[in-house]
């Protein structure tokens, strides 16, 4: 809880304001400090309070008029701040004077907020200190009571801060009464009927106003919801509602919770809730059985839909909060109370059912304690007889219209009355079952779930005698119910074991025996089915070793060995089998660990944690053998299969005793050793294999012996005892240094990792520390590019496993390696190299506090009379740059990187001198430099450095510099080095201000800047106009690398670190640029083409769009249609770009033009067609036509157009040849076009269509299509198809069928069926 803030600090603050309208009440404060000094008086609560109380009475005199508003708010805001710290005796002796004083400022009509809230403030400090007495006093006199009223009136204020002032200042009144021998405040009866009469006005008056035909109902809903607000107020101060006011009340509020407004509705029930929670203490219970008599008198019609299901929603949450109070009594009166609800089943309303069912399942979950489960008495037992005789009575045939919301309420009371339900609810469960079998049956999902809960209650031993699955030997009358299985699959736990083993072992041999009697023949229904069946029936062994309450007894060495065979022999029940063997561990494991048996009574009276212990003793025996078996299956399974067997193996690892593991751990080792002898002569064996498995196209080779052991050691790694610590090392040091196998050395840098996590890791590692390092740096030449990654990872726990102020030089001894990988190709390469230079910076940081020195002496290729350092973060900045004078760019460009990383991470903790050296460095990299990748790395540094140094750091002398060398670039336009400079030229621009980047750039780069700044505004005015919700950004907030908001959230899910979002992110949501996460360019001339499209992608991340074929819907059940789900809108009709729009061109009489354009104009035909090209792309026509009735073709383009469209055009044919076709047609001499492409997506057409004069002057022409179908022009210029032709008429007929806007439905060319 917070501290009280003392009258000086808040004086304090009033003398010092932020804001301009506070400056009034400073200089009040001010005048008033200096009165009392100059009358020589101490600045105590009483004197500031006297000198206020004067002030008062000269700015709201007694003529109850507001002489000076600014006045009176300072000196109001005042008293405010000081009445709570003046003595109680004062007050109630100023009480009059005061409240005749503020009375104005409460009923002025043009009295402001602030003055409002003020007042407030200052009559709840009055009115706290007024004693028993005051409180005596009628509401006509000067006294509490009438401030109390004015508090009311303003407690359903229009203006919320005035409404929730008053509110506030109300609860504490109730919530502090005065010292008497009642609970309750004086004034809370006057409160409650204040607030009850001003409740009702409103109602009446909404009721009254929403008769009206062409009224809003709405119109009155302010004040009643205002009214309501109130309600809740007084309901929750008092503690409760007073019980004279009870009926009243709960006859207003379901009338409210009626009305169609879903909010009244809402703020009614709220309002019982308020009252129910506010009589939940001892001292408000008493008046709860009342409110509940109240409440049930009013129970409305059974056919009032709109009136009845919120009466049922009170009642429900009043006697839950009945059995809070008094669970044995609400206990008692449960099954009259559920005969009752349960009577509005048969309403045809389906509201009312729902409310009703929702009730029900409430009385269930909340009204019948645990004991009464637990250790029931006689009387309980005969209770819930009762209840189960009712919910029986609940499946006969007139509450049929209800019986989906009966299996509800059938599903809550085996959820709560657990195994208790058995044999009381046998009779519904059978019910049940029965209708789940029937195929006209439609409630199989409801019926499922009653089941799955009476499975979980009762158990499947119970279950499945009521209804039996009959799949082995079904009998007339009795039909299988194999749909039973994946119920039982999903509902089974804490159950008895042996009940799998009878039932569901022997079903399954008598299963597969009948496949197996099925031989090697063909597979016919019936075979599968059994396979299926048999795979359902291992699906349930999870579930019942998930806490069997017999594990000891059911898991015998004889179910493990079968569990073993199975192991062995059916690769498809590996799953069902490991998962079980690990919930049978983790389940115990977990019940062990819980540490507050209370949360889950019912799970722990089944099984103790004495139990538990028990079952963890008892698969210890068995872990040593299902350890062997399942490290065999391991090494039988494709790596693809084997998750699951090794989180089984961890799983009995964690169990099994120390000493067996260090036996396991010699076994493995021996054997790897013995594998890692033969590894070159198992390579190429497996490369063999590989190639011939690639010839067959089998499946996958089974990798080396020697991977399968490392990946099982690397497991037992984390469970071993420490004194096999050494040989674990010693195994790493033989396998590290073979390059010949990537992946055997990858596996084994994973293990210092593993090492890491075991309980004994640190302090092994930490004790080996000098060997380990020997081992990294004498294998860092044989690392693999794979292993890359996991070897940082090992170096990092080397770092982190440094003796405190020993070893400090394996720091820089693989710095450079470091710093290398950090421009690795592998993106988790990079990361865990930023990662680890992060790590190594606050080692020595950490080291430096203890006085901690490098040993320069002990680096490799450092003489052997180094001097020492100290060690520091300055120095790690040091040590970093000296890469910069590297030989190669290669390594400068990274050094230049990771100076970039942990200056980012360290600006703030590093000296001044230092990162101005640093910058100064960069900067003659980028003016002096002219290697391509070394100025890209330094680009990335100068944005971090504008976005994060200080600006006494980024000086303008050295800003001006560093311009001038981004200017020199922004002509180049490999590795995007224009868009890279133009946004770090933004962003310095958002920061320093446009008219000092203009100022620091040259002259002939001013309309670089000038471009970019104009693009900017442009963007901004283009968002103020659309009023884009959620879109407002704080820029300066963005400059400052601090926190945006908007669609900030997104993109900082967009980068894994805010160092990612500084190098790489654009930074420029607001201009609508776009963000490129590989090298966190810019390019504006982008953003102002897909300005408006980028923020729509931004605002609607998720959205997916069906591309549908014009001709016919897409069919959604088709495995197909998942390929015509796009995430970006499609282009159709009007929305496509002028160059992609195809329409059909027709003539004046209707008929089809092939290969033409729209007119000159531009004016596009909405009939018009337009026929792809043969290679899918529409061709730009340049033919136009002189007149409709001759098509006469311009001048100057028949040749070009013939050239490329004519009868001696070059077409392509398959694999881009091309091809020539002299080929003439009878005697009109035109010729078919093979575009060559006959067998892709359909058959498309075989030529642009050749164009030609007809004899009646209209053009002619021919296109024949190849195979199916083609389109001839007949001799007067109409065309004429054969079989499957092409008639085009002035309606749009072709073929039959409907001509869309796109002849070729398709983007890529024509598709023509």
């Amino acid at each position: 809880m917070e501290e009280p803030v003392s009258l000086e600090a808040k004086l304090a603050k009033i003398k010092s304001p932020k804001l301009q309208n506070q400056r009034e009440t400073g200089i009040v404060l001010s005048a008033i400090e200096d009165t009392l000094k100059d009358q020589k008086h101490e600045f105590s609560p009483t004197a500031y309070f006297a000198a206020l109380l004067a002030l008062l009475a000269q700015a709201i005199p007694s003529s109850k008029q507001i002489v000076n508003k600014e006045l009176a708010s300072s000196v109001v805001y005042l008293l405010d701040t000081i009445t709570p710290h003046v003595p109680a005796p004062i007050l109630r002796s100023k009480f009059p004077q005061i409240l005749t004083s503020i009375a104005p400022a409460l009923t002025f009509h043009d009295a402001e907020a602030p003055l409002l809230r003020s007042s407030m403030g200052c009559l709840e400090s009055l009115i706290l200190a007024q004693d028993a007495a005051a409180w005596t006093l009628p509401q006509t006199n000067m006294g509490p009571r009438r401030a109390v009223v004015g508090l009311l009136t303003l407690a359903t204020d229009h203006r919320p801060k005035v409404r929730k002032r008053a509110q506030e200042a109300l609860t504490k009144i109730l919530q502090n009464p005065p010292p008497s021998p009642s609970l309750d405040h004086p004034v809370a009866d006057m409160c409650a009927e204040a607030a009850l009469r001003q409740l009702s006005e409103a109602a009446q008056a909404s009721n009254k106003k929403g008769k009206g035909r062409n009224v809003s109902q709405d119109e009155h809903h302010p004040g009643l919801i205002h009214a309501l607000h109130l309600v809740k107020t007084i309901a929750s101060a008092a503690r409760g509602w007073p019980s004279k006011k009870i009926d009243a009340l709960c006859e207003v509020l379901l009338d409210i919770s009626k009305s169609t407004s879903e909010y009244l509705t809402m703020a009614a029930f709220e309002a019982f809730e308020v009252i129910f929670a506010g009589m939940i203490n001892e001292t408000s219970s008493a008046k709860l059985p009342r409110l509940l008599e109240a409440i049930s008198e009013l129970q409305p019609s059974s056919n009032d839909t709109q009136l009845l299901p919120p009466w049922i929603a009170v009642i429900s949450r009043g006697y839950e909060v009945s059995a809070q109070l008094d669970a044995d009594d609400t206990f008692q009166k449960l099954p009259i109370i559920f005969e009752k609800i349960s009577t509005f089943l048969t309403s045809m309303s389906h509201n009312i059912r729902i409310s009703t069912s929702e009730c029900l399942i409430s009385l269930f979950a909340n009204c019948v304690p645990s004991t009464a489960i637990l250790e029931p008495s006689i009387y309980d037992e005969k209770v819930l007889e009762k209840l189960s005789r009712l919910v029986i009575n609940l499946l006969s045939v007139k509450y049929q219209a209800a019986w989906i919301e009966v299996f509800q309420v059938i599903s809550a009371a085996y959820e709560t009355l657990k195994w208790n339900a058995s044999p009381s609810l046998d009779e519904a469960l059978r019910t049940v079952a029965d209708l789940r079998g029937s195929d006209s049956f439609n409630g199989k999902k409801e019926a499922d779930a009653v089941l799955g809960k009476a499975i979980e209650a009762v158990g499947p031993s119970v279950v499945l005698k009521i209804a039996p699955l009959n799949l082995t030997n079904p009998r007339p009358g009795q039909p299988g119910r194999a749909w039973l299985l994946p119920i039982l699959r999903e509902h089974v736990i804490n159950t008895d074991l042996m009940h799998f083993r009878n039932e569901f072992v022997p079903l399954s041999e008598m299963i597969f025996q009948r496949i197996i009697n099925h031989g090697d023949a063909e597979k016919t229904m019936e075979v599968k089915i059994f396979e299926t069946l048999v795979q359902q029936t291992w699906a349930l062994l999870p579930g019942y070793c998930n806490l069997p309450t017999d594990l000891t007894v059911a898991l015998d060495q004889s179910f493990a060995e079968l569990l073993s065979n199975l192991l062995y022999q059916q690769p498809e029940l590996r799953p069902e089998i490991c998962k079980a063997l690990q919930i049978l561990v983790e389940s115990n494991k977990d019940l062990l660990a819980a540490e507050d048996p209370d949360e889950s009574p019912f799970l722990y009276s089944r099984l103790t944690k004495a139990d538990a212990q028990n079952n963890i003793d008892h698969l210890t025996g068995l872990a040593g053998n299902l350890l062997a078996v399942l490290f065999n299956v391991y090494s039988q399974t494709l790596p693809h299969f084997r998750a699951y067997i090794l989180q089984c193996i961890n799983a009995y690892l964690s169990i099994t005793p120390e000493k067996e593991i260090s036996e396991t751990f010699d076994r493995v080792t021996s054997m790897l050793e013995a594998s890692l002898a033969d590894l070159p002569t198992e390579l190429k064996a497996v490369k063999q294999q590989q190639i011939e498995k690639a010839k067959k196209k089998g499946a996958p080779p089974m990798p080396p012996t020697s991977h399968t052991l490392m990946d099982l050691t690397i497991t037992l790694a984390l469970y071993l005892p420490i004194s096999t610590y050494p040989s674990l090392l010693t195994l790493a040091s033989h396998t590290l240094p073979l390059s010949t196998s990537p992946q055997l050395q990858k596996k084994a840098y994973k293990l210092f990792p593993r090492l890491l996590q075991s309980p004994y890791g640190p302090t092994a590692l930490s004790s080996r520390s000098t060997d380990l390092q020997t081992l990294l740096l004498q294998t860092a030449e044989s690392a693999t590019p794979p292993c890359k990654r996991d070897r940082l990872a090992a170096i990092g726990v080397v770092v982190e496993t440094l003796p405190p102020n020993e070893s400090l030089h394996f720091i820089p001894a693989v710095l450079s390696e470091v710093v290398l990988a950090t421009k690795e190709v592998n993106e988790k390469a990079r990361t865990q190299a930023f990662d680890l230079l992060i790590q190594m910076s606050k080692k020595l940081d950490d080291a430096s506090q203890s006085g901690g020195m490098i040993a320069q002496s002990r680096i490799p290729h450092m003489p052997s009379d180094a001097p020492d350092s100290s060690a520091s973060l300055e120095e790690f900045f040091t040590m970093v740059s000296a890469g910069l004078a590297g030989s190669s760019p290669h390594m400068v460009s990274a050094s230049i990187t990771a100076l970039t990383r942990i200056l980012y991470e360290f600006h703030a903790t590093i000296s001044a001198q230092m990162q101005e050296d640093i910058v100064g460095t960069m900067e003659l990299f980028l003016i002096e430099s002219k290697n391509r990748e070394i100025v890209r790395s330094v680009l990335g540094f100068v944005k971090v450095a504008v976005i994060s140094l200080l600006e006494s750091i980024m000086s303008a002398a050295r800003m001006d510099a560093i311009v001038k060398g981004l200017v020199g670039w922004s002509k180049e336009h490999k590795s995007r080095f224009r868009a890279k400079v133009k946004h770090i030229l933004e962003r310095i621009g958002r920061r320093y201000g446009w008219e000092r980047l203009e100022a620091w750039t040259p002259e002939e780069a001013k309309k670089l800047v000038h471009n970019i700044r104009k693009s900017k505004e442009r963007v901004k005015r283009k968002k103020a106009e659309s009023n884009d919700k959620g879109d407002d950004e704080d820029d300066e907030a963005d400059a400052d690398g601090g926190e945006v908001h908007g669609q900030g959230a997104k993109r900082r899910s967009k980068f894994e670190s805010e160092f990612d979002r500084a190098v790489y992110g654009s930074g420029s949501d607001d201009s609508g640029s776009r963000e490129d996460s590989d090298n966190g360019s810019v390019d504006e001339e982008r953003s102002r083409a897909r300005g408006d499209k980028g923020r729509s992608k931004g605002k609607r991340q998720g959205d997916r769009y069906i591309v549908e074929d014009e001709d016919e819907p897409l069919d959604l059940l088709d495995r197909k249609a998942l390929g015509s789900i796009s995430s970006t809108k499609p282009l159709r009709g009007s929305n496509l770009p002028r160059q992609r729009r195809n329409k059909a061109t027709v003539n004046i009489d209707g008929k089809l033009v092939i290969g033409m354009d729209e007119d000159e104009n531009g004016d596009d035909d909405a009939d018009a067609m337009v026929i792809d090209t043969g290679n899918g792309k529409s061709s730009k026509r340049r033919d136009r036509l002189r007149d409709a009735e001759n098509g006469d073709l311009k001048s100057g383009i028949g040749a070009y157009v013939d050239a490329i469209r004519g009868r001696d055009a070059v077409q392509r044919g398959r694999g881009g040849r091309l091809k020539f076709s002299n080929k003439r047609q009878k005697d009109d001499g035109d010729m078919d076009v093979d575009d060559g492409d006959d067998g892709a997506d359909g058959r498309r057409s075989s030529g642009k269509g050749q164009v030609r004069r007809s004899q009646n002057g209209s053009r002619g022409g021919r296109g024949s299509m190849n195979g199916r179908g083609g389109f001839r022009r007949s001799e007067n210029g109409d065309r004429s198809g054969d079989r499957k032709g092409i008639d085009g008429t002035r309606n749009g007929k072709i073929g039959g069928g409907r001509i869309t806007k796109s002849f070729g439905a398709r983007k890529a060319g024509v598709r023509r069926r």
